[in-house]
């Protein structure tokens, strides 16, 4: 066995040498060349004897978008043949939650709770994506995302920053093979938008945040943090200003913080022409003040916009911009090549085709949309349904392949999405039932065919309804004021209800939708972030009971858009809510009424939201009790803090078990719960386990307002249980 002294020197060894590869590489480079390393180009067809003769320049570093491996050969020929430096190319694709084969979007399979499936997604994502030549992946993205308009929210892990960063390292680690870069089936992650992206204003997407300090350091910072230490190869930085300052020019984020603090060793790249729009922004001035506050800055690499390629020569020359500037960029981008192995190995292989929907993906696929689906309402136990039921199947998601993909499905192929009406057809074509659409697609306003939908639902022992969001609803630049179903939806809905038969209603959406309105029309709802290749087969598992339902929210589902933001980890106010406040309808009509209570809580759409984090029904009930911990946390030290979990149903069952903890008096007002520790717990039924949780002293550490991040001393509380209302508590201290 070898000692872990000697497997210490021997990485130190290896980093030497590569360091001193690219020293040696560096100061053979003119200026040109260097600065050729800092460019990124789009290009979406083969590429023509102009481009080639650049990259022969060595004035390019790094292209996207080239997913033809043919194409890709070329151009990395140019680069490591026929160059004077033999540098080979990265090549980049938004490979987001698959190539081909594509798993539910980020935010659904967040409602997983399950990082060892998120990191089996991304390994299957970097397998497929690797077979044609693409290196490096624009994800994850690590936006702690709080107001469900922004159609973004639908790419990240949602509004937690411990569940997005344990998530989003797990992510990293499947797309980088574990650490292995230079794997011949990985491909390099980057960390995404750096930072603050996910609190754009009024959730228009591009739009300008407003964090202070503290909760950049307490929560928008976290994950990102927690990607360098998993080893993430590349950051991207932001469209958006925080406070008036755009992250692409943002010195103190991305040099002081990311590089000097956390000790980030890989390479940040703009996001698509970002740094050019400091100049919409209005704190660049032109293309060369650009160059100049983003090389300031540290962005290694620009992408698309040309201002580092046409602008650095010029600010070199005139004294502004330092080469060993240029040398640091270069080193860094370099070194991420030199991980991945490009120089050893930069061709695509072709000699054998590529592997695409494999029994192997399509199965992890299908696996991860029924983890991903969330059972938030089940009354009478209607679901599972009898496989001997008439069922009448109505909606436009029914048979909605591109739609059930999902935003970013760049290259999925509609053609082998298998929705639930496909399921119908293969798998489930025992299952009596009747398909009537009612309406083309989900903005489709025709009620011409509600009748029949009607009729249909009549005529079958139980009505299940398809509904949501197309693809195109959601994600970049895809910002919504009204989150309400869209078109006629609602409508259709309760036409079918009408038909007096039970009503089970499957939404595939890529946020959450204000579906109160909804519910009493409905008898059980499951609930879907656009469940990709497989999403058809894994609800129709669900709803036939060959699966059980385990997803939970990993965002919170508001009333009406009119309560945005409200999340669960929110900071009390000096008059918090109280458990029972006074609604408008509760109001006495009589003059002269003048005080309500005076406590934070909206009138007209109450204290609570629809539903709450952390939330997800079963078709098992499960029990926490007998909670045991000790009084106190030695300091330096560690508490284990245990419960009883039982599944008191009839059916086998998995519960998302949640660790939520409060620091009762701080420094600076403290959140009422934060999310601490999850874990998926599989029962039988009847069965009981004892779970357990680890808590550290760094666990509870906290930024106080002269910015150092430390644990005080004092009670808190802590609660376990299956979502942030969790009830079984229990309190322990830390001492002077």
């Amino acid at each position: 066995m070898v000692s872990l002294v000697a497997l210490v020197a021997a990485c130190t060894v290896q980093i030497d040498e590569t360091e001193q590869k690219i020293n040696d590489l560096i100061a053979r480079m003119t200026l040109e060349e260097k600065i050729g390393q800092m460019f990124q180009v789009s290009l979406d067809n083969a590429p023509n004897e102009q481009i080639l003769q650049v990259v022969r320049e060595g004035k390019i570093g790094s292209v996207i978008n080239v997913v033809n491996p043919e194409a890709a050969n070329m151009l990395q020929k140019a680069a490591v043949e026929e160059s004077r430096t033999g540098i080979p190319i990265i090549f980049g694709r938004d490979v987001i939650h698959g190539f081909k084969t594509l798993a539910p979007i980020p935010l659904g399979q967040a409602a997983s709770f399950d990082p060892q499936l998120i990191h089996d997604c991304a390994r299957m994502s970097a397998v497929e994506a690797r077979s044609v030549g693409v290196r490096w992946t624009f994800a994850p993205m690590l936006d702690i995302a709080r107001d469900a308009r922004w159609g973004r929210i639908a790419e990240g892990f949602g509004e937690d920053p411990y569940l997005v960063a344990q998530l989003g390292a797990a992510s990293i680690q499947g797309f980088q093979s574990d650490g292995r870069l230079s794997d011949e089936q990985a491909i390099a992650a980057c960390a995404k938008h750096f930072a603050g992206y996910g609190a754009a204003e009024g959730g228009r997407d591009y739009n300008s945040a407003n964090i202070p300090p503290l909760l950049w350091r307490n929560v928008y910072l976290k994950p990102f943090e927690q990607a360098v230490d998993a080893g993430v190869a590349t950051v991207m930085t932001s469209f958006n200003d925080n406070d008036g300052i755009p992250s692409s020019g943002n010195e103190d984020l991305v040099k002081n913080t990311l590089r000097d603090e956390w000790h980030f060793n890989g390479f940040v790249v703009s996001d698509w022409t970002s740094m050019a729009e400091m100049i919409a922004h209005g704190v660049a001035k032109d293309m060369k003040d650009v160059a100049l506050i983003s090389i300031k800055a540290g962005v290694d690499m620009e992408m698309v916009s040309p201002a580092y390629l046409i602008n650095l020569p010029e600010l070199i020359k005139e004294g502004k911009v330092p080469e060993k500037a240029i040398d640091n960029a270069v080193r860094n981008i370099l070194r991420i090549k030199c991980r991945m192995g490009l120089f050893e190995k930069p061709y695509v292989n072709t000699s054998t085709p590529p592997a695409f929907y494999t029994e192997e993906s399509l199965k992890l696929a299908r696996r991860a949309a029924a983890e991903s689906a969330i059972l938030l309402k089940n009354e009478n136990h209607l679901l599972p349904l009898s496989e001997t039921q008439k069922i009448a199947v109505i909606g436009p998601m029914a048979d909605a392949p591109h739609d059930q993909l999902g935003t970013w499905c760049f290259d999925g192929d509609k053609t082998h999405t298998l929705t639930p009406v496909g399921a119908l057809k293969g798998e489930y074509r025992h299952i009596n039932h009747v398909y009537e659409p009612a309406l083309a697609y989900s903005r489709d306003k025709n009620t011409s065919r509600f009748d029949k939908a009607r009729r249909a639902a009549a005529a079958a022992d139980v009505a299940v309804v398809f509904v949501g969001e197309e693809a195109i609803l959601s994600g970049e630049a895809h910002s919504l004021s009204n989150l309400n179903l869209i078109g006629v939806q609602s409508e259709l809905i309760k036409a079918v209800k009408s038909a007096g038969k039970p009503v089970v209603l499957v939404v595939m959406a890529g946020r959450p939708l204000t579906i109160e309105r909804d519910l009493p029309y409905a008898d059980a709802v499951l609930y879907n972030f656009h469940p990709g290749t497989m999403g058809g087969a894994a609800i129709f598992d669900l709803l036939f009971g060959r699966e059980n339902p385990s997803g939970k929210l990993p965002v919170t589902f508001v009333r009406e858009v009119g309560q945005i933001p409200l999340y669960y980890n929110h900071n009390n106010t000096g008059r918090p809510a109280p458990d029972k406040v006074t609604t408008l309808d509760e109001i006495p009509l009589e003059a002269g009424q003048t005080s309500l209570g005076n406590t934070s809580f909206y009138l007209d759409s109450g204290r609570d939201p629809l539903f709450p984090f952390g939330y997800g029904l079963s078709y098992s009930s499960f029990e926490y009790s007998n909670l045991i911990l000790p009084d106190q946390m030695p300091a330096n030290g560690t508490i284990t803090i245990k419960a009883t979990l039982k599944n008191t149903g009839n059916v086998a069952g998995t519960e998302v078990a949640q660790l939520y903890v409060r620091d009762m008096v701080a420094s600076v007002a403290r959140p009422v719960k934060e999310l601490k520790g999850f874990q998926r717990v599989w029962l039988k039924a009847g069965e009981t386990k004892e779970i357990s949780f680890e808590l550290g002293i760094s666990d509870l550490a906290f930024f106080d307002q002269d910015m150092i991040r430390k644990t005080e001393p004092g009670d808190f509380t802590v609660w376990v249980g299956g979502d942030s209302n969790a009830q079984l508590k229990g309190v322990f201290s830390i001492p002077e």
